[in-house]
């Protein structure tokens, strides 16, 4: 069996697929493809995993039941060997394999990508393809799960990018940042017709519509000071009721290829299912895996229509119901639980987030951070209960075995994550009269830990090595003078960085918690006790 046209559609028996338990497409893909091709309604950028399974399916999902007609046009903007090497070899399609807690495996084609292209203006082919997309009226939307690093324009100093100040320089022609492409494809738009668009961020960070509508537009903004574009794009641009840029909030989890799926695959007959490494370190198969529970909201603002996306299971509502939605899970149902235990983790030697889960120790972690702490001040969004959000995530989705999701990967880039994940809380807590920040147990047992973790150093003392992180090196020299086993090593120490309130969101002295981080971090440093800290403190 081969994921391919081909191999599905022109094989003499799909039964072998059907024995393996394979859900099939229901829907005439040639058909779809050139449809597709000549009335196009929806380009993504970014074709890695969380489109594959996610996005992706959502399409396929409404092409299946006779909702659309039409496919996804998948544009790469950083890994173009993702193109030659997964799309290309199996017609663009994804076999998705949900991972099920009881260890079942669910297993469909997602054949909705009608194909891939390389978001590249350095070939003549890819760029007059994509052009060509953008200046067809009937294109509805422009989606995006770049990462939030792909809608920057400025490095961590605050500086320009090399590559956006040559785009700057050189106008809308031959741009290379993804910001800068996108631009130059809306400004080709403009040019034949001015037909409306929306403009959709689906990657996982804050207000994600805002962050992307400000580096398009501040890009063109600067080819109109340098004569490339006239004051009228921009206009066009900025007026969301001809260009909008709706904010989403997307969750799924959707880790690298699992050898244990492709073995399975491999064993069931599917053919060519091994994953590659591509040269930029992409590590992708042909096969998606990912969890089964899935959300995703989004604003309701696209001027030229859109595709039914509700009846695929998307929340499609207000800015307001989307902020709320995207809070309660960052600052209190999931991310703050995920943040806790990647950081505990790593320093009891634990390798998969579900065996974590079969801690009493960590589940009385988690359980305190969201149920006790977080709910208190969660932000309820209406159209999903925190509660049961909670619950699915203790109950369902932390513990499920078959998710190769690993500590050390969550607790890349903490510093960034602790303003949102735990700042929100203790802002929350502070701006309430009716609730002390200082009675906290469980949050500030994370915070202490996740320092300890940052000497580099597990339980039993032995080096580990710590997940990467933009202020690694500034927090390690702020630590530097501290010693495993000397816990009075400490005094006086932390103090820089618990008054900080740019990683914590609040000076953790004002809100009365420093003195508590303190106490737990000098107690962590005594072999036996990051493990003993979690008795002790909750």
């Amino acid at each position: 069996m081969k994921l391919s046209f081909n191999g599905i559609f022109n094989a003499q028996d799909k039964s072998a697929w059907e024995k393996a338990g394979v859900a099939l497409p229901k829907y005439d893909w040639k058909k779809m493809c050139d449809a597709t091709a000549k009335n196009p309604i929806w380009i993504h950028f970014g074709a890695g995993n969380i489109f594959r399974g996610f996005i992706a399916g959502l399409q396929n999902k409404l092409l299946n039941e006779g909702l659309a007609d039409k496919g996804i046009i998948a544009a790469e903007t950083f890994d173009y060997e993702i193109i030659d090497k997964i799309y290309e070899p199996h017609d663009s399609m994804t076999l998705m394999v949900s991972l099920k807690p009881d260890g079942n495996l669910d297993k469909e084609v997602i054949a909705s990508i009608a194909c891939g292209i390389k978001a590249n203006s350095a070939s003549e082919k890819d760029w007059e393809a994509l052009k060509k997309i953008f200046v067809n009226p009937s294109l509805q939307m422009v989606s995006y799960t770049i990462t939030e690093k792909g809608y920057a324009l400025r490095d961590m100093k605050g500086e320009l990018m090399p590559v956006v100040v040559e785009d700057f320089k050189k106008g809308p022609d031959a741009p290379k940042h993804a910001m800068s492409i996108t631009a130059a494809l809306l400004f080709e738009r403009f040019r034949a017709g001015a037909k409306p668009i929306a403009v959709v961020s689906m990657d996982n960070c804050s207000h994600n519509g805002e962050k992307l509508r400000a580096s398009i537009l501040e890009v063109a903004k600067e080819w109109e000071k340098n004569s490339f574009v006239d004051k009228e794009f921009v206009a066009w641009l900025s007026d969301e009721n001809q260009v909008s840029f709706p904010w989403s909030m997307i969750d799924k989890i959707t880790p690298r290829p699992a050898d244990s799926v492709k073995n399975e695959l491999i064993k069931l007959g599917v053919e060519e299912m091994e994953p590659v490494i591509t040269s930029r370190k992409t590590f992708i198969a042909p096969f998606v895996n990912a969890e089964v529970p899935q959300y995703l909201v989004v604003e309701d603002r696209f001027p030229n229509g859109r595709p039914a996306l509700e009846k695929a299971g998307v929340y499609m509502t207000d800015r307001d119901t989307v902020n709320k939605t995207e809070r309660m899970k960052v600052t209190t149902c999931l991310n703050p639980l995920h943040t806790g235990l990647a950081v505990f983790g790593c320093m009891l030697g634990y390798q998969k987030i579900a065996d974590e889960m079969k801690d009493s120790d960590l589940v009385a972690l988690v359980k305190k951070v969201g149920y006790v702490e977080g709910l208190p001040v969660v932000t309820n969004p209406g159209i999903l209960d925190p509660k049961k959000f909670i619950d699915e995530v203790i109950e369902q989705r932390l513990p499920n075995p078959f998710m190769p999701d690993t500590p050390q990967r969550i607790a890349t880039d903490t510093s960034q994550k602790i303003p949102v994940r735990f700042g929100e809380t203790l802002k929350s807590y502070k701006a309430d009269p009716k609730l002390d920040a200082a009675s906290l147990k469980a949050i500030p047992l994370v915070l202490a830990a996740w320092l300890r973790y940052l000497l580099a150093i597990d339980d039993n003392g032995k080096a580990i090595e710590v997940s990467a992180d933009p202020m690694l090196a500034q927090l390690q020299g702020d630590l530097k003078a501290v010693k495993f086993g000397q816990p009075d090593s400490a005094n006086g120490v932390l103090k820089p960085i618990l008054s900080n309130a740019n990683i914590f969101g609040v000076d953790l002295y004002e809100i009365g918690l420093a003195a508590k981080v303190e106490e737990i971090f000098k107690f962590m440093l005594t072999a036996g006790n990051v493990r003993a800290a979690l008795k002790k403190y909750l």
